[in-house]
């Protein structure tokens, strides 16, 4: 089953006079149980088609369908419903808010969804118990590493049972070992519970994992997996 579809998706930005195009006829399918990363150089436009994907930024021409909803047809409410409901989000600074401990910010979400307390608190419990966590629940994020503060940010993006997990530079501000453990645990998580992943990334830890690769370069698609498809 698709859970993203992009047709002939291109965004311009006007920077004074002149005209930015970060993409240029984008069509993608990402289906159900994926774990892909977009990848290329800085100004390729992989954070852009990400952003576009998540509802956080909508194209200048083209249409993306998440599921089977057309989000540009969605009113500004229900663009906020679906990325509450259906999608997760894992960020290069972690976003987590300072002031709640590891607990409350993985149940946040679902505080928002409306999910009773005892449902909300066993199910955060139970994922941070699963991200590796055990025993951290009533840190804040000013007491743990960054790779524990990461793994928050990943429990968070997942409890809600997203149908898809978007990941910008999730490994950037990680060390090496941090990060190869963390992209083993969502790449644990995509086995077992069949969570789609797809990041924007530069880390060759990232690109050795994912199982489909989509390389882009001045804002097109030039190879998806098996080679290249344009120049």
């Amino acid at each position: 089953m698709n859970i993203v579809r992009i047709e002939q998706v291109s965004k311009r930005y006007q920077q004074n006079s002149l005209t930015v195009d970060a993409l240029s006829s984008i069509d993608l399918k990402i289906t159900q149980g994926e774990f892909v990363a977009l990848i290329g150089p800085s100004g390729s436009g992989k954070t852009t088609l990400l952003n576009l994907i998540g509802a956080l930024d909508s194209p200048s021409e083209g249409r993306i369908w998440i599921e089977e909803r057309e989000i540009g047809q969605l009113s500004k409410a229900d663009l906020s419903l679906l990325r509450l409901q259906r999608l997760g989000f894992i960020f290069q600074e972690y976003n987590l808010i300072p002031v709640l401990s590891a607990l409350e910010n993985v149940e946040y979400v679902m505080l928002l969804q409306g999910v009773n307390d005892a449902e909300r608190t066993e199910r955060a419990t139970s994922m941070l118990q699963e991200v590796g966590l055990k025993g951290l629940e009533h840190r804040r994020p000013s007491q743990l590493s960054g790779g524990q503060q990461q793994r928050v940010a990943v429990a968070r993006a997942i409890v809600s049972e997203p149908v898809i997990v978007l990941a910008d530079e999730p490994t950037a501000n990680l060390d090496s070992k941090t990060g190869a453990a963390l992209l083993d645990l969502m790449r644990k998580l995509n086995e077992i519970r069949g969570i789609t992943f797809v990041f924007s990334t530069h880390d060759p830890m990232v690109i050795e994992r994912a199982r489909r690769i989509v390389q882009l370069k001045d804002g097109r698609v030039i190879a998806d997996n098996t080679g290249l498809i344009g120049s």
